[in-house]
């Protein structure tokens, strides 16, 4: 089985197949997963002190917040999938 790295902003990188779903921080689901990641520990922040742009869910039910825009990333993972 492949494994397939995704870029995420500043030199962090998700493994592709893992990923749920990117949503942005000012929906109101994306601020509860953002508060129940945070007090589980399984909140990673990829932003390196930048706005939080997208949040990345995965199947480890971490949720990862990176500066790069939700849809920047999700062309990122359209684009691997039609490879």
């Amino acid at each position: 089985m492949k494994t397939t790295l995704i870029n995420i902003g500043f030199g962090n990188a998700v493994v592709a197949e893992r990923v749920i779903v990117v949503i942005t921080p000012a929906s109101a689901s994306g601020k509860r997963l953002r508060e129940e990641a945070k007090e589980n520990n399984l909140l990673i922040d990829a932003t390196h002190g930048r706005k939080t742009r997208a949040i990345i869910v995965m199947d480890s039910n971490h949720v990862i917040l990176s500066a790069m825009q939700p849809e920047t990333i999700a062309n990122r993972l359209m684009n691997l999938e039609s490879e």
